[in-house]
């Protein structure tokens, strides 16, 4: 079962900045995880024909409420709500980025953690990933996600999805709901477009029309130090 909890980033990027952002995030931020209380969950790039560019988007993993509290106790003790520590590395950031919009997300139950899907050679090295955001009617978000469990996930693996995060954001009215699915190939999703008109999708719709109210979803690809793209944490 997972009890972790998450922050998800939207994060927009200044000019040609991806790949140093990238690194950035990744591999020049890894040393500063530990105290964080944090670990590299996915660091991805949106493909901008599928939605906002240039875009990255973050995903980090906490063990809980108490230590994404102690986290965020460390980086607002100063005037400043900035980690002195840090200070080099938000200057570098800034040339990089523009700004962003952050929410915080709880596994459903399923969901697995980064442990389990570094061991998951269906989900390591794919090549896309698809990032879902569901909108629900408010207080329905923790049955839409059983629904997903019960009736969906077959179908999603047998469209070639391999599921990498079911979450739905906290403080919000129980309305929004965040997946993430990875495809081991560009063949992979060209099969999935082909399918949005086939009878599994129909059913599904059908089975959530009374629950979801809309549903957007874009591609996204592996920055290289990502632990989606080595297995490892960078």
């Amino acid at each position: 079962m997972n009890s972790k909890i998450y922050i998800h980033e939207y994060v927009d990027i200044i000019g040609a900045n991806r790949a140093n952002y990238f690194r950035h995030m990744t591999t020049d931020w890894g040393r500063h995880s530990a105290e964080r209380l944090q670990k590299c969950f996915g660091v991805w790039g949106t493909l901008g024909s599928t939605g906002r560019w240039p875009q990255v988007v973050n995903l980090w993993e906490y063990d809980g409420w108490d230590s994404l509290a102690a986290s965020f106790a460390h980086e607002t003790g100063t005037d400043t709500m900035q980690d002195k520590a840090l200070e080099t590395w938000w200057q570098t950031a800034r040339e990089y980025r523009s700004g962003g919009f952050d929410r915080l997300l709880i596994a459903a139950p399923y969901s697995p953690d980064i442990e389990q899907l570094c061991a998951d050679q269906s989900v390591v090295g794919a090549k896309l990933f698809l990032h879902e955001i569901v909108t629900i009617r408010p207080g329905l978000a923790q049955e839409y996600l059983r629904l997903v469990s019960e009736h969906w996930l077959g179908e999603a693996r047998g469209l070639g999805l391999h599921l990498v995060g079911a979450f739905r954001t906290a403080m919000r009215n129980d309305s929004e709901v965040v997946l993430i699915w990875a495809m081991r190939d560009w063949n992979d999703w060209a099969r999935l477009g082909k399918a949005e008109d086939s009878e599994a999708f129909r059913t599904w719709r059908t089975r959530t029309k009374d629950i979801a109210i809309d549903w957007v979803g874009h591609l996204m690809c592996s920055a290289p130090a990502s632990p989606l793209r080595t297995g490892v944490q960078p």
